[in-house]
């Protein structure tokens, strides 16, 4: 009989590859099965996020709790980022905790498995050239790494002490498990990066010169991907030639993360986020005007160090001047190892009210957005089968839509009338 695992993930998109990786790893080197029954499980994994403060203290709440409910012999492990920057704190502090291995080691958790008190926490580890084995938790979609770690130094962000330098995975080995996972049914990749339009700036090794443009051209010419999606471009490298690539490909889907952050260029310098308030909204224009369907999500925190209601006031112009389809909205956060944590902080009440009025001006914009849907006829991709006898899938702009269907309508690209919309999504019927 096979060992089961049962693993939590907090986070991103990264972490949610992470695990698949650490899944493949676990099958090849020691036969285990996935159970969502933590109460039977023989290895027991949190992979952990530590982006914002909220992640971290849910990390030892949650090992509290697996500690009450594993069964004897169960092992506990932290893998993540949170993992990085803890490191042997995380088992000083719970000592049950049988191993601990960092955003970039995932490549070692079979022998952090069998050795009790292993910590592996080198961000500059290099596993760009390590092939994992195939696995993935959709059957018509593939998330896929392009590059590791990240060159920024934005002064809130904690991300480089916990995934190192930025490394770009070479080309032949991303367009080969492309190639692996349309073979095995995947009909949509999702490119994965801290940065991925800023692949190709450093490789391990000696490689030809490779921009993000020239990697989705290639991956678009791999049959049988039939859809491309990307996390997360930097405004910054968002250059003309990059934006040509996104506009006019047909294989990308029209939807776009554009990471904001503060719409003050002042605090955008104090973030060291490299490009100005004009930069940003000249991007998105120049997007909306080749991309007039493109839906533009992105991430915003209020109350930055030194953020003043002026400052605010620009991050809000920002808003009403893109109208984001979707923003992730944070209340600044303090992380160790930032230099923004020793600036002065900003009332929490302050915090709160910009956070509340910049949410209530968003829930406007996209009763607007969803609204201004309904009649209109999408490609739907649809990957999701519900209890209540819809089905549900994504436009090719990226937005949920809803219909009466059943499994054998799993996999395909299908369009669909829109006949009603909520806030976060839509409902809509199949054409024959």
């Amino acid at each position: 009989m096979s060992n089961k695992l049962f693993i939590e993930t907090l986070g991103c998109a990264m972490n949610v590859r992470d695990t698949e990786h650490i899944i493949a790893e676990l099958n090849k080197h020691d036969d285990y099965t996935t159970t969502t029954n933590v109460e039977e499980a023989d290895l027991i994994i949190i992979n952990t996020c530590s982006v914002r403060e909220k992640p971290v203290a849910k990390l030892f709440s949650e090992l509290g709790q697996f500690k009450k409910k594993r069964k004897n012999g169960a092992k506990i492990g932290v893998c993540g980022c949170t993992a990085s920057h803890l490191g042997k704190d995380i088992i000083k502090r719970a000592p049950y905790v049988d191993f601990v291995v960092g955003a970039r080691n995932v490549s070692k958790i079979s022998n952090a498995v069998k050795n009790k008190g292993t910590v592996e926490i080198d961000i500059n580890y290099d596993e760009t050239a390590y092939e994992f084995s195939e696995y993935r938790n959709s059957l018509y979609k593939a998330s896929i790494n392009i590059s590791l770690g990240c060159d920024k130094q934005c002064s809130f962000c904690i991300v480089p002490a916990t995934r190192g330098d930025e490394i770009s995975i070479p080309a032949d080995i991303i367009l080969n498990e492309v190639k692996k996972s349309v073979d095995t049914g995947a009909k949509e990749i999702f490119l994965l990066g801290q940065n991925v339009n800023n692949y190709g700036k450093r490789f391990s090794a000696s490689e030809e010169k490779y921009t993000f443009t020239k990697l989705l051209q290639e991956i678009s010419k791999v049959e049988g991907v039939e859809r491309i999606r990307f996390t997360s471009p930097h405004p910054l490298h968002m250059d003309d030639e990059f934006i040509e690539e996104f506009a006019t490909n047909p294989k990308i889907c029209k939807s776009i993360h554009v990471p904001l952050q503060s719409g003050s260029t002042q605090i955008l310098k104090d973030m060291k986020r490299g490009y100005t308030k004009e930069w940003f909204l000249n991007r998105c224009e120049r997007i909306k005007s080749k991309v007039p369907d493109v839906r533009i999500s992105t991430d915003i925190i209020v109350a930055f160090p030194g953020e003043s209601d002026e400052d605010f006031a620009d991050t809000m112009d920002v808003v009403e001047k893109v109208k984001f389809d979707q923003i992730f909205n944070f209340k600044y956060s303090p992380r160790p190892n930032t230099s923004a944590a020793t600036m002065e902080q900003i009332p929490d009440e302050i915090g709160t009210k910009r956070l509340s009025h910049l949410i209530e001006v968003h829930k406007e914009h996209q009763n607007e957005h969803m609204a201004s849907n309904v009649g209109k006829t999408m490609k739907v991709f649809f990957e999701d089968l519900k209890p209540n006898g819809e089905i549900m899938g994504f436009s090719d702009n990226y937005i949920q839509v809803f219909v009466q269907g059943s499994e054998e309508l799993l996999g395909q690209i299908l369009e669909v009338k829109i006949i009603s919309a909520s806030r976060t999504s839509l409902k809509g019927k199949i054409l024959s």
